[in-house]
């Protein structure tokens, strides 16, 4: 398990006494895409700093083969590896760095902690006793200490009670009476009678339901009066 591409080519280099500042790119882009290849047989998920790592030895490798160099403006031939060796080199650094605040970390673990540490426990939990506690006992944090128990005790005793109410209506019984209330009338029904024998809101919600789905059966049919909210109930002939 390698922390990164960059701690794997030290690894390499390390591995095989190789010189950080003359690196056989052919060897190591080898190495590298061995690694890679092992991985992947593995089923192991290789980050995307691998696959760019494994591209830049790639490219590095391709331009080594070249025959004719990149030139800088003094006329120098550019070595491809700088950059890639020049990464190395930082990546080195930090890992160095990174080693030696590992080691001052262990070493302050291994110091001896405080030597009053007993002491200070041992005050702070007689200042807690039962008998320090007997001794600043007041009235008041008395009292408080009640009403945080009435409190307590009345919330309890109110909580709210859900209780399932079965009605003794139905929406079929409900379109019984409404066909019978219908068929004892002459001629129209005012739509408020149908409400005149309403126990609780809830019964008049059953003949509510009821009325719209005998007009939507066709038993039952809303005439619009004249004035303000004014209908009528009549008589349909059913569902065709």
């Amino acid at each position: 398990m390698f922390e990164g591409p960059f701690d794997l080519l030290l690894f390499f280099i390390e591995r095989d006494e190789l010189d950080i500042y003359d690196i056989p790119i052919s060897k190591i882009t080898d190495d590298f895409l061995v690694y890679i290849r092992h991985a992947e047989q593995m089923n192991i998920e290789l980050a995307s700093e691998f696959i760019l790592v494994a591209a830049t030895l790639m490219r590095v490798k391709a331009k080594m083969l070249i025959p004719r160099k990149e030139l800088d403006e003094t006329g120098k031939e550019i070595d491809p590896r700088d950059e890639l060796v020049n990464r190395l080199l930082e990546y080195k650094k930090y890992k160095e760095v990174t080693e030696t605040l590992r080691q001052m970390e262990e070493e302050r673990w291994l110091m001896l902690k405080r030597g009053n540490i007993p002491t200070e426990l041992k005050k702070i939990g007689e200042a807690f006793s039962s008998e320090t506690d007997l001794q600043s006992l007041s009235l008041f944090k008395l009292m408080k200490t009640f009403q945080k128990v009435t409190d307590r005790f009345e919330k309890e005793q109110n909580k709210p009670v859900h209780q399932i109410v079965q009605y003794p209506y139905t929406i079929a019984e409900s379109k019984e009476y409404l066909l019978g209330l219908i068929a004892m009338t002459p001629d129209k029904m005012a739509f408020e009678r149908v409400f005149d024998v309403c126990e609780t809101r809830v019964h008049a919600i059953y003949l509510f339901l009821s009325i719209l789905e005998l007009v939507q059966e066709k038993f039952l049919q809303i005439i619009v009066g004249e004035g303000f909210n004014n209908f009528w109930i009549v008589g349909g002939h059913g569902e065709e």
